[in-house]
């Protein structure tokens, strides 16, 4: 959808790619750190400043005591992360179980390593779990639950008594949670982010991983971390060291730079802006007559396409470019298939609000207007 939103001259709200401002303690940072010198190889579980500047963030953060030396590995994007963790602690023919809707790269990647996904759904429209359905996926294969807090598609955001039913239900089934917390500075509404590895007894069976591209706006710059008990990193930190050497050096000194530099007011405005988007463009969906579910974080939404003519969501997204010049994911790509084989997304589609507020603005416009 981007390749075809490019060829139309249109808006681009169907891939995540964050085209805001990075800040600019970052890029100088990084630019400083080019000159200086900083061009090769780091260590491979990345530079000194930067782990202890994430040990810090997770302590006052995410409520998640660390060691930098022991606990951290920065990595090539969170998307590195995940497929580094999964290499190291699962086996082909494991079975991880998803939530849907779910993000796709984490379907993908499971898939690329002959691990089977095991879909979950969430129950609409707040995506609910409904834990006698998850008990209900586990066999004597499965090794594994990944948890998207804030939710890409959806913006679920997982409340602490969810999240202690999860924990109760990963160590019950001795389960390691791989828990993508990318969009955790993406809450609305007054919510709170948590992350499972602060509950008791998570901490040893969880790997959570985040990174910077969403939150400082530098998606290109493939910058992501984890944290793990020591038992693991290891392994972990041997994967990616195979797979991609390690994080690029310069940047990481950038991404060092905006944790230790940037205040709690820019995280506190970053909410807050992302929100007023959100607003408009849930609003303009309303008027256009595809119905959003209301997302509680990230930068997504998904919305009832059903009105949109087309055989299905990848046909309804090119129908709505098309009529609109506004690109949107289809929804499909975060579903699985229901009894009868069809998708549970073939009615739906996903629209990115991480854009500039000009384009924002336009993009609602020509929703409002849009007529069915």
């Amino acid at each position: 959808m981007s390749v075809a939103c490019s060829a139309a001259g249109g808006i681009n709200m169907a891939q995540g790619v964050c085209d805001t401002d990075p800040p600019l303690p970052v890029v100088q940072a990084a630019i400083d750190a080019i000159r200086s010198g900083h061009n090769i190889y780091t260590r491979l579980d990345g530079i000194a400043s930067l782990r202890a500047a994430i040990t810090t963030k997770l302590d006052a953060f995410n409520g998640i005591p660390a060691d930098p030396e022991r606990n951290i590995l920065v990595t090539s994007g969170a998307t590195g992360a995940m497929h580094a963790a999964l290499m190291a602690l699962l086996n082909p023919g494991d079975e991880c179980i998803v939530l849907e809707p779910f993000y796709g790269y984490h379907v993908s990647t499971l898939l690329a390593q002959r691990i089977q996904p095991v879909v979950v759904p969430l129950d609409a429209p707040h995506w609910d779990i409904d834990m006698d359905r998850l008990r209900a996926a586990v066999t004597k294969r499965t090794r594994a639950i990944i948890l998207n807090t804030p939710s890409n598609p959806c913006g679920k955001v997982f409340s602490l008594a969810e999240l202690d039913q999860l924990a109760a239900f990963a160590i019950e089934n001795d389960l390691f949670v791989f828990t993508d917390e990318m969009y955790e500075y993406f809450v609305y509404d007054g919510l709170q982010h948590r992350s499972i590895a602060a509950l008791p007894g998570m901490a040893e069976r969880t790997i959570t991983i985040s990174g910077f591209s969403k939150t400082f706006s530098i998606t290109g710059w493939r910058l992501g971390y984890l944290a793990a008990s020591e038992r693991w990193l290891s392994a972990i930190g041997y994967f990616h060291d195979l797979t991609y050497v390690c994080a690029p050096s310069p940047l990481q000194h950038g991404a060092a730079a905006g944790l230790l530099q940037l205040p709690q007011s820019f995280y506190d405005e970053l909410a807050v802006d992302y929100q007023i988007k959100r607003d408009a463009l849930c609003d303009a969906l309303a008027q256009a007559c595809l119905a959003p579910s209301i997302p509680a974080g990230a930068y997504y939404v998904l919305a009832d396409a059903s009105a949109v003519p087309g055989a299905d969501a990848k046909a309804k997204a090119r129908r709505l470019l098309a009529d609109t010049g506004i690109a949107a994911v289809a929804g499909s790509a975060f579903f699985g298939n229901d009894s009868d084989g069809v998708n549970r997304g073939e009615n739906l589609l996903r629209f990115c609000f991480a854009k500039k507020a000009e384009e924002v603005t336009e993009a609602c416009k020509r929703l409002a207007n849009y007529r069915l």
